[in-house]
């Protein structure tokens, strides 16, 4: 970019803009916040890495650029293409919807798996509505202190997959609240009817 009035004005534009976004979704994410955040200095360091990728842009595009990138949390550190699907099926529209995806990095890989097994699936693929319902289902088990060590996300990551596998499909918001309701009861946590996974 042109070293000139008109390019440091746009460069500041973009940084207030990148801003703006971050703190848009820091907002969201402490409103159901139940993974231990990525620190925040990684995350714009991550942001600035893709600022090289022209947006829109898919989970392949991001991958092809960023995947060796690492993303370190509490619970360890994390290739980005371990979070993001290596999928042309998964669009973002910005650097923060990516970064917005990889600061729940326990979640994020859960996902990954199940949009690139829904990938195969020759009858559907993960509708918006029902990414947010799994990746709700998600965080209530990550949030629930009986299940050790997030066995809950895993075992129900493996049940969607299992049933995309079998049945061509991807099972339903209430399939999935149903199958981890069933899961944590197994496990010692009572649910209750006025609860998400409570059905």
């Amino acid at each position: 970019m042109a070293d000139n009035k008109s390019g440091r004005d746009k460069q500041a534009d973009d940084a207030d803009r990148r801003q703006r976004e971050r703190d848009v979704v820091a907002s969201l994410e402490r409103m159901d916040e139940t993974e231990p955040p990525v620190d925040e200095t990684t995350l714009e360091l991550f942001e600035t890495e893709l600022d090289s990728i022209p947006f829109p842009a898919t989970g392949a595009e991001v991958v092809a650029t960023v995947g060796d990138e690492t993303i370190d949390s509490e619970s360890g550190s994390y290739s980005v293409v371990d979070l993001v699907p290596d999928t042309d099926e998964e669009e973002f529209d910005s650097p923060a919807a990516v970064r917005m995806r990889v600061q729940r990095p326990t979640i994020a890989a859960a996902m990954k798996q199940i949009v690139e097994a829904s990938e195969g699936s020759p009858h559907e693929s993960l509708a918006d509505s029902q990414r947010e319902a799994y990746e709700k289902t998600f965080r209530k088990l990550r949030a629930i202190d009986a299940v050790d060590d997030d066995e809950g996300i895993p075992a129900i990551r493996d049940w969607i997959i299992e049933q995309i596998h079998e049945n061509e499909t991807l099972p339903g918001s209430r399939a999935v609240r149903r199958e981890a309701a069933e899961f944590c009861r197994s496990n010692g946590y009572e649910v209750r009817n006025d609860e998400w996974l409570g059905i």
